[in-house]
């Protein structure tokens, strides 16, 4: 039996090699856990989240925190968290498919995305075992949302031309963050913020800001043009 090592795609290069038919995934793949956490996931946004998206984009946050809540209690937010910190741990065509039911929730889904994506894998990914403990079971549930902020108002794709500084503390216990985010979604009702600092203005890492932490400050909610629900 000969065995051939499956290629590995990098960036793009998909778009222009030639693909093996059965390399291509398809919803006939799909199996039956997977088909029913999309099932799940479309009955959540149908009875729960489009008959609500007039108050959802009028910024009624106390209402988006408690969808964030039944999504939790749904098994929706916590997909790609490992079981050991409370999540299902399942794998990523789980979570692919529920980002393609979940997306019909407009303002909502983005909200939730943006907790599950980027406001939650910095952590899984990158926290450390402490992090982990104290955070990811807390997100896995909506218990605390997430929110990832990187964009400035003189920086946004440019990651590395944020301006926002972090200085160790005299006493070596913590790192004193000095500078200002913007377009940050889920800010206005998130519980942490996943922000982006240059240490001493030259080393490019990520902390977990609390709302609570001193000198935390919200600016005004910006005027979008559209998914103003975020």
């Amino acid at each position: 039996m000969a065995v051939t090592q499956r290629e590995v795609a990098q960036g793009g290069g998909f778009l222009v090699r030639e693909t093996p038919p059965q390399e291509i995934f398809t919803p006939e793949d799909l199996n039956d856990e997977q088909k029913m956490m999309g099932k799940v996931t479309r009955e959540f946004i149908e009875s729960e989240v489009t008959p609500k998206t007039e108050q959802i984009e009028h910024q009624d946050w106390d209402l988006t925190v408690k969808l964030f809540r039944k999504a939790g209690e749904l098994g929706l937010l916590s997909v790609d968290i490992p079981t050991k910190y409370g999540g299902l741990g399942i794998d990523l065509i789980t979570s692919l498919v529920i980002a393609e039911q979940m997306i019909e929730g407009g303002s909502f889904a983005i909200s939730v995305l943006d907790h599950t994506g980027i406001g939650s894998l910095p952590i899984a990914w990158f926290g450390n075992t402490e992090q982990k403990r104290r955070y990811l079971p807390l997100l896995a549930t909506g218990a605390k949302i997430g929110s990832y902020a990187l964009t400035e108002p003189v920086s946004g794709s440019d990651a590395l031309g944020a301006k926002t500084k972090a200085v160790l503390s005299p006493d070596g216990k913590y790192y004193i963050l000095n500078g200002t985010k913007q377009f940050i979604t889920n800010a206005g009702f998130a519980d942490l913020y996943i922000t982006y600092a240059k240490v001493d203005g030259d080393k490019f890492t990520g902390f977990i800001i609390d709302k609570n932490t001193p000198g935390v400050t919200l600016g005004p909610e910006e005027k979008k043009m559209g998914i103003k629900g975020t």
